[in-house]
């Protein structure tokens, strides 16, 4: 059987002849030797599919025609949202960009926290290895990849659905006066528990965020922060974890929860 090959097109199709971006063209015509009348598949990453036959295949143009387009549908409910604080070396984080594409997320955000190994991060490197990601595990939607945010200001971010914070602390280390020092006008709101396994608490429609923090934790400032607003304090497991295990774990666990 022959393998399908799948091209990224960003800007999508529009009508029934387009053309492949430079750097696709140049892997379909240059690298997989394909020529005029093979048949390809392309996506734009925002759910549509198109079968199509290669019309013109020179060293820096791929046309083609569709034949056929359709609409993917996501393989879970809701949303699946990952916020990492990134590791010093960007080869684990980029591994996880991957991993997490394959399985299924909607969305990666990079927190700048307070005990932070990386504060800076080219997301042009991440972008491509989600849609080569993307390609190879045969999905229509392309993952957003956010620029690096300060955490109190992300936290502060609206979002509709389940929110929570894995940390390592005992109960006890962020329960003290955390209402008093970081008050809000739903203080009534605040539940401060010990830590539930994310896997317990996951809804299986609604949009849920997890937050993922260095490989020195959050600060306690920042558990309380986030607890006081609406984060939910969740465990994965007694193992210890690498922050880039910790989210790919944390997204399987959304995924398993959501999965159609």
């Amino acid at each position: 059987m022959k393998e399908t090959r799948i091209f990224y097109v960003p800007e999508g199709v529009n009508g029934t002849y387009g053309e492949l971006p430079a750097e696709e063209a140049s892997h379909a015509v240059r690298v997989l030797r394909m020529k005029e009348g093979d048949a390809l598949t392309v996506t734009d990453g925002r759910g549509m599919f198109y079968h199509a036959v290669i019309t013109l295949a020179s060293q820096k143009h791929c046309q083609f025609e569709v034949e056929k387009e359709w609409q993917d549908e996501k393989l879970w409910h809701g949303g699946i949202h990952l916020a990492v604080a990134p590791t010093k070396n960007m080869d684990r984080m980029e591994w996880f960009a991957e991993k997490a594409t394959e399985i299924g997320v909607d969305r990666i955000s990079l927190l700048n926290c307070a005990n932070s190994e990386r504060r800076v991060v080219k997301t042009e490197r991440l972008e491509k290895i989600v849609v080569s990601a993307m390609k190879q595990s045969h999905k229509a939607f392309k993952p957003t990849v956010d620029v690096m945010t300060d955490f109190e200001k992300f936290i502060a971010q609206p979002f509709c659905g389940q929110k929570f914070i894995a940390h390592c602390y005992a109960p006890e280390d962020v329960e003290d006066n955390v209402s008093k020092e970081y008050a809000t006008d739903n203080e009534e709101n605040i539940h401060l528990t010990a830590r539930n396994f994310l896997g317990d608490l996951l809804s299986s429609s609604d949009n849920s965020l997890v937050l993922i923090g260095p490989e020195g934790d959050f600060s306690v400032k920042e558990v309380k922060m986030a607890i006081a607003a609406g984060f939910q304090p969740i465990s994965l497991g007694k193992s210890r974890l690498r922050t880039e295990t910790a989210a790919l774990v944390a997204v399987h666990l959304m995924y398993l929860a959501k999965r159609r």
